[in-house]
């Protein structure tokens, strides 16, 4: 037998086991968009400006879910990269020699890669027992150094959404900015009655991630600002492009992500997304309601996650039967409901839970 070829490369890991991850297998068009502008770069416009120009357009439709009629913004890695952005922003828009910036403690994790970053103080505060930003305790945190409030709409280890509108009230009495990461939410809440986009409250940034529940390819995010303000705070002179300034965290950056978010949105915005969202957030109640029958004690999902209370013995059971699955800080088994998610990988997670408690 022929020795195996060195270039040869192995099988991606498939998602039939995948329950914890929050992104997916990309959408069919979103696949073949990203491979035709694999080797563009939007972080060099003038030269690359036929995508240059579908990622203006890309944050015209990323601006329509998002509620916000005249977007600005880009596409950037994913939500890491748009929140250390928004933070940015604010810590150059404001005019304190010594910044802070107010969170919940269920704020993403990249709020504090952010702060170290910028040399900004990150102040985050408990959250109600909801899981979700209580104001009270944020206005508390906030004074005349607050630079930026933080809401989170569609947190990563409950899918909880905060209340945004009464941060932003909070955010105005200290004059800060508002952010929102909804870089899970923002492609599920639409078809919710929550409160979470600019259209609901006086918002200035927001992260959201098409390639999570958008069903785009990886990386493709979206950083998207109410204003041009905030771009310009952003921008840096580039002598050696054409182009004069560039706003983007990343300098170079494929094409890829902003071909195949554009693609996926075009396809699926609204009714294949609200199908979608209608599926998995059934998949969410049913398994909710599947682990309480067991003795399991689920929190009652809001979004398509789905935490319940654990034995560690039996986590680590079903991590080595093959089950990609993970914990919340406290402990928490985690299962997000992403479009690859299907009830009968469910039957067969559950079949096995059985098995392992005997």
């Amino acid at each position: 037998m022929p020795p195996q070829s060195r270039s040869a490369l192995p099988e991606p890991q498939s998602f039939d086991r995948v329950l914890s991850s929050m992104c997916t297998a990309p959408h069919p068009v979103a696949r073949a968009a990203a491979e035709r502008y694999l080797g563009t770069n939007p972080g060099d416009p003038e030269s690359y400006a036929g995508v240059a120009d579908l990622e203006a357009r890309t944050v015209d439709l990323l601006g329509t879910v998002v509620g916000l009629e005249d977007p600005h913004g880009y596409v950037p890695a994913g939500g890491t990269e748009a929140n250390i952005q928004a933070v940015r922003a604010a810590r150059n828009l404001g005019s304190s020699s010594s910044p802070n910036v107010v969170a919940p403690e269920s704020a993403h994790f990249s709020f504090h890669k952010a702060a170290e970053i910028l040399e900004v103080e990150l102040r985050t505060t408990p959250v109600d027992d909801d899981f979700r930003a209580d104001p009270d305790a944020m206005a508390a945190a906030a004074d005349e150094d607050t630079v930026l409030l933080v809401g989170v709409a569609g947190s990563t280890e409950y899918g909880r959404v905060d209340p945004i509108p009464d941060l932003a009230a909070v955010a105005q009495s200290v004059g800060a900015r508002v952010h929102v990461d909804a870089a899970f939410g923002g492609f599920l809440l639409p078809f919710t009655g929550h409160q979470w986009h600019f259209d609901h409250a006086a918002i200035d940034t927001m992260t959201i991630d098409p390639h999570k529940a958008g069903q785009s390819a990886i990386p493709a995010g979206g950083f998207i600002a109410r204003d041009h303000e905030t771009l310009d705070a952003l921008a840096v002179e580039t002598p050696y492009l054409e182009s004069e300034s560039q706003v983007t965290l990343g300098g170079t950056r494929s094409g890829a992500g902003v071909a195949s978010a554009f693609a996926a949105i075009s396809e699926l915005w609204p009714d294949g997304y609200e199908a979608e969202f209608e599926r998995t957030m059934g998949l969410a109640d049913w398994l909710a309601g599947a682990l309480e029958s067991r003795g399991e004690d689920p929190i009652e999902p809001s979004l398509p996650l789905v935490t319940s209370e654990m034995d560690a013995e039996v986590f680590e059971a079903l991590r080595s039967a093959g089950w990609r699955v993970a914990r919340t800080g406290d402990g928490a088994l985690r299962i997000v409901l992403m479009p690859h998610v299907t009830k009968e990988m469910l039957q067969a997670f559950l079949k096995d839970l059985d098995r392992i408690r005997g």
